[in-house]
């Protein structure tokens, strides 16, 4: 009796020392059983959150279960990706995660309050977003090589435009400078459209712009677009090289979004998300929107999204390091 009883507490350690596995282990197999909420580290109504309800209706199906979106913004989507990272690894609260969120910021902040790559299980990169890199039409820059040239002869001199410090435009004109060997002046904006019209009315020199947004002022003349910063040729700017091939080989700067869970997610959870949200990328529905909003299908499963992850969190730290942006 008295070994039975001294077993009986061992096994009984053992199962406070694992924590929840053997509870999440069996809750995998049913899983899912309630509703899913995805949280959006933004307000209502930009694109993160319009394609996370998108996934959502189109995975609620599949999983049988609701899925619901909910927005908790705040400090460059830190506040709703902490909140995700510190929620219980069950697969019911999501991250509709972005490059600002879980690559950037782990770069520019010592203070973060969670790691990108060992406090998350992701599910699926979904989608990428290249940007371009335009000048005015009336600029005498006609090329990538043209701007390298230019900035090498005239150190600090060459401007671009962005919607602020971390924005995935202000990094990837960071990568652009530390991979050309040139000086670029970063002048931050509240936004976007700030950043665009000054480059219209010719007082600043250049920007890494939003391909939609952007492809408008291209097609009627008003802008040149230089180079896309990803690794293909964009379907939106038919005819308009990648920077890689324009003058800067190996280059490659593109946001991108996700869905990620909190690490310890059982892999069975991670599975099964992960195969809902490849049927959905397949949808028309979803198919229209990446073709409207100038989105990219990327679908990596688990693994590879887990190594594409921590290859983003290395290259933006290598970046920041460079360019003293450290926060």
């Amino acid at each position: 009796m008295r070994r039975q009883f001294l077993k009986g507490l061992g096994a009984a350690a053992l199962a406070l020392t694992t924590g929840l596995g053997p509870t999440l282990a069996q809750a995998a197999g049913t899983y899912p059983d309630k509703p899913i909420t995805i949280v959006v580290p933004f307000p209502p109504g930009g694109s993160t959150d319009l394609l996370a309800r998108k996934i959502g209706e189109a995975i609620s199906g599949p999983l049988g279960q609701p899925v619901v979106v909910e927005n908790r913004g705040g400090a460059g989507g830190t506040v709703g990706a902490n909140y995700v990272a510190k929620s219980d690894p069950d697969g019911y609260t999501l991250l509709m995660g972005v490059t600002g969120s879980n690559a950037i910021s782990a770069a520019l902040r010592d203070d973060l309050p969670y790691n990108p790559v060992t406090d998350f299980a992701p599910v699926s990169i979904v989608i990428s977003s290249p940007l371009v890199l335009v000048v005015n039409a009336d600029s005498p820059y006609q090329s990538v090589q043209d701007v390298i040239d230019y900035a090498k002869a005239n150190p600090d001199t060459f401007t671009h435009g962005t919607p602020g410090v971390g924005t995935s435009m202000h990094m990837a004109g960071e990568l652009f400078a530390l991979e050309s060997g040139t000086k670029l002046v970063h002048v931050p904006y509240k936004g976007s459209a700030a950043a665009l019209q000054d480059l219209l009315g010719g007082r600043i020199d250049a920007m890494f712009g939003d391909i939609l947004v952007t492809s408008e002022y291209i097609n009627s003349g008003r802008l040149r677009a230089l180079g896309v910063t990803g690794t293909q040729e964009h379907y939106l700017l038919t005819g308009v090289p990648t920077i890689a091939e324009a003058g800067l080989p190996g280059y490659d700067a593109a946001s991108w979004q996700g869905i990620f869970a909190p690490a310890g997610t059982p892999p069975e959870v991670l599975d099964k998300l992960y195969d809902a949200i490849a049927a959905a990328l397949q949808t028309e529905d979803l198919q229209t929107l990446f073709k409207e909003r100038g989105f990219l299908v990327e679908g990596m499963p688990p693994a590879q999204s887990k190594d594409f992850i921590a290859a983003e969190v290395k290259k933006w730290t290598g970046v920041v390091d460079a360019a003293g942006l450290k926060q």
